[in-house]
């Protein structure tokens, strides 16, 4: 089974050269959009959510969290989409989101799918996405610099991606 993790591209699958140029010249308009939404997202989360506890704490240190107090999980059956017309039309576009999706960072809030909810692994990489939004400033730097690796670079080749899948390794090592 493949599964994703993170806010991402879906690998394997195509899409033209051409969708990957027309949204990256249409991300000025649609990233306020994926701010909104995001921010929204996380504050159901730091609502609804669990704090993390140990060992995932922890884990978060390990990957970098200034702040692991702030998180909160959030179980769900599967990461939700965007509703608006635009923004779910991004997603839907570039594969942002899928029934494969595991986990996602929305800042301090992340949503973990209930068939993972105990994995380590995928906590500890959600947090190195949550380290990533701390250290760029926020929701719009975060997103803006992840969504244009995913266009520009692909899924799962670009930094802030590369970096999560290595950091949230060592996790992995530790329980070995």
């Amino acid at each position: 089974m493949s599964v994703q993790i993170g806010l991402s591209c879906r690998s394997g699958q195509t899409i033209y050269s051409r969708d990957m140029t027309l949204l990256l010249k249409a991300m000025p308009f649609f990233l306020p959009f994926a701010v909104k939404w995001a921010s929204q997202q996380e504050q159901k989360i730091l609502v609804a959510g669990v704090p993390l506890s140990e060992p995932y704490f922890s884990d978060a240190r390990l990957m970098g969290v200034a702040h692991p107090e702030r998180i909160r999980l959030l179980k769900v059956a599967q990461v939700p989409l965007p509703a608006g017309r635009v923004l779910r039309h991004a997603a839907l576009l570039t594969r942002l989101f899928s029934r494969d999706t595991a986990g996602m960072a929305l800042r301090y809030g992340i949503f973990i799918r209930s068939d993972f909810w105990q994995d380590r692994r995928i906590i500890a990489h959600e947090c190195v996405h949550t380290a990533q939004y701390e250290r760029l400033g926020g929701f719009a730097e975060f997103l803006g610099n992840y969504l244009h690796e995913c266009l520009e670079v692909g899924y799962p080749a670009g930094p802030l991606e590369q970096e999560a899948i290595h950091k949230s390794e060592q996790v992995s090592r530790q329980e070995k």
